[in-house]
């Protein structure tokens, strides 16, 4: 043996104890970190009573998507989705666009091999809830659901939680949050408890209060009948209280939060539910804006600036006078549409006190204005050509009607009297201008009454249809004590048929797209009102006519034919650009009318043109991006007047 070799004596082999016996604080052997290692196969097991019966999950699925009223087409992630039971059940209700993320590799490999032999088309990831992989502003609902919030050592942590839940949602996205009743546990967990979870396996449960109280501590001893123990396990839960869910929740900026109901669990084991027991089920609204992108990604792109209404200012068309939470929500589901649109940047104005100034500041520096600003100059609706007249005046470029086509649209009369020498058909009507007393009405009753001027269906409702000449005198003194005794007034026969719409997108006569023709569904209208979509239908929640729908107009061919003839002759007599709606009406023979022509109709997700576009397979962000492509191809190709010098102060205020 060389000199240089040395000799260790050999250590004898202990094997470390697979329980540590009675503690006397549970709270010592806790480690911080315990959620990364304990959700594995024993967890399953554990916990399969709840977590892995497929009756308790399609149950809660029920109750969970019905609080949320989601569209099949949300994008839904399945925060701390665990082995993906959630995220599956809400996958098979036919929602396409479902995400689910974890820390634990085990359940997320689980999830996807669960996933894959169903053949469910969902993304699992691995990952920490306080930095997910997400893009900003991906997501309409995220939920943590299962009592799968709490587990981290402070409440800071969970309240990164959140604020990463706030990075990745949508404006007006939603929260629902399943976690288990603080308030409850503290006074109602069993100290000790133990079951068979299999026929071979069984678990020991100890419990108790943190020192603080506001967690609690819970140690598992499983055992197997022929190995012995084969875990002995510690963790901590957070016990929240639904005011102190509620704080978090507002502390990250979350808005409209609600307790929705307490959720029971129950087991087929009918044995210890720890903290499944009792749990609260909390929903809470993001209202933010749309995260500004670090960089233009195209070199080439173009430079807009979406014009919109003055949320800040009244808006008597209204039902409550002022932009509500709809409102805005409508006008943050459109920026979400145009972030879609990567050829192109975007800026918004809705200050109108400022917007004659802000508009000089920009000519000769964008490509060109998106008008969107139907409720009109200071929300005035007789000021809606304003807008573009302004645009007009600063030789800025600008999407939809001209101010002479917003006149002549305006008034009903008008476009009839249009309509007529272009031998598109009308409704028989009268004017009544505002210094007649008497008059006479040369048409068989029903008839409609409804303002001269005007758009939103204002002044239109179930009392505007009469059937004798003291009804119509009723009507007629209702819109003038609304509108002003100085306003036309419009009486035409009121046409029993069908209630039409058509939408066409483009410039004819050379590239325009004719949306489906839609008819207004009155089935679920009490039969003693009048089939009439007007204001109530529109924006009055709690009235029969907020029931009515549009759906596929059911109309023969040559029928169809005609109107898209007869509404393509008014759009180019009219000159509307970009995109237009015309409403017609059949009468009780059949034969399609013309009522009007919106030059620059409602944008909104959920209005007309959108119903017409989805019946077409286009989302709301393809129709917009039409809309955009119409405009930016006619623009392009127009020759505009090139100012020498700049454009002179404008000094005036027309609000």
């Amino acid at each position: 043996m060389s000199r240089n070799t040395l000799i260790y004596p050999q250590k004898k082999y202990v094997p470390k104890p697979k329980s540590l016996g009675p503690v006397s604080s549970l709270e010592e052997h806790v480690n911080p970190d315990w959620w990364k290692k304990i959700f594995n196969s024993l967890y399953l097991k554990t916990d399969a009573d709840v977590v892995d019966d497929s009756d308790i999950t399609r149950e809660e699925i029920d109750m969970f998507l019905s609080v949320l009223a989601l569209p099949q087409e949300s994008r839904i992630l399945d925060l701390c989705c665990g082995q993906g039971r959630h995220s599956m059940e809400i996958a098979r209700r036919g929602f396409k666009n479902v995400e689910g993320l974890d820390r634990s590799h085990y359940l997320i490999q689980r999830a996807k091999n669960t996933a894959k032999k169903e053949g469910l088309n969902i993304r699992f990831k691995e990952g920490d809830a306080r930095k997910t992989p997400y893009s900003t502003d991906t997501f309409d609902a995220v939920l943590l659901l299962g009592n799968s919030f709490g587990y981290f050592e402070t409440s800071e942590e969970d309240l990164r939680v959140l604020n990463e839940v706030k990075r990745v949602l949508k404006p007006w996205g939603k929260i629902l949050l399943d976690v288990t009743d603080g308030a409850y546990l503290k006074g109602n967990y069993q100290p000790r408890s133990w079951e068979w979870i299999d026929k071979h396996n069984f678990v020991c449960r100890e419990r108790s209060l943190s020192l603080d109280s506001q967690k609690l501590i819970s140690r598992e001893v499983i055992v197997n009948d022929e190995q012995g123990v084969i875990a002995d396990q510690f963790y901590a839960e957070r016990l929240y209280t639904q005011e102190s869910l509620k704080e978090l929740l507002k502390k990250a900026d979350f808005s409209d939060v609600e307790i929705i109901d307490s959720i029971g669990s129950r087991s087929k084991r009918n044995q210890d539910l720890g903290m499944m027991e009792k749990r609260i089920m909390i929903t809470a609204t993001l209202r933010k804006e749309w995260t500004e992108p670090k960089k233009k990604v195209y070199a080439a792109q173009k430079d807009v600036v979406v014009v919109f209404g003055d949320p800040s200012k009244k808006d008597f068309l209204k039902p409550c006078g002022v932009f509500d939470d709809d409102d805005l929500y409508t006008i943050d589901q459109l920026k979400g549409a145009l972030k879609e649109r990567k050829e192109y940047s975007f800026r918004f104005l809705d200050n109108h006190d400022t917007l004659i100034q802000d508009l000089q500041r920009l000519k000769g520096k964008v490509d060109f204005v998106l008008n969107l600003c139907d409720e009109g100059y200071c929300n005035d609706p007789q000021k809606e050509l304003h807008v573009p007249a302004l645009l007009e005046m600063m030789g800025i470029p600008y999407t939809g009607s001209g101010p002479q086509c917003l006149a002549f649209c305006y008034d009903k009369a008008l476009v009839r009297g249009i309509a007529k020498d272009l031998g598109v058909p009308v409704a028989e009507g009268i004017v009544i201008k505002a210094e007649d007393v008497l008059f006479e009405v040369p048409m068989q009753f029903p008839v409609i009454v409804k303002p001269n001027f005007g758009d939103s269906s204002f002044g239109l409702n179930q009392h505007s249809v009469s059937h004798n000449r003291d009804e119509v005198v009723r009507a007629i003194y209702d819109i003038r004590e609304g509108l002003g005794y100085d306003k036309p007034i419009l009486v035409e026969e009121f046409l029993t048929g069908k209630d039409l719409s058509i939408g066409i997108i483009g410039n004819p006569p050379e590239d325009y797209t004719v949306l489906p023709i839609t008819e207004e569904d009155y089935s679920a209208l009490p039969s003693d009102l009048p089939r009439v979509c007007g204001y109530e239908a529109k924006w009055i929640p709690d009235s029969p006519y907020w029931k009515v729908r549009s759906i596929a107009a059911g109309i023969p061919r040559e029928t169809e034919e005609f109107i898209v003839e007869c509404s393509l002759k008014m759009i180019r007599r009219l000159e509307c650009r970009d995109y237009t709606r015309l409403d017609w009406r059949m009468d009780a023979a059949g034969n399609p009318k013309l009522l009007e022509v919106n030059p620059n109709p409602g944008w909104c997700w959920d209005g007309h043109l959108a119903k017409m576009a989805a019946l077409a397979g286009m989302s709301y962000s393809e129709m917009i991006a039409r809309i955009l492509n119409s405009a930016d191809e006619r623009l392009t190709g127009a020759e505009y007047i090139k100012r020498s010098g700049p454009v002179p102060e404008i000094n005036f205020k027309l609000c």
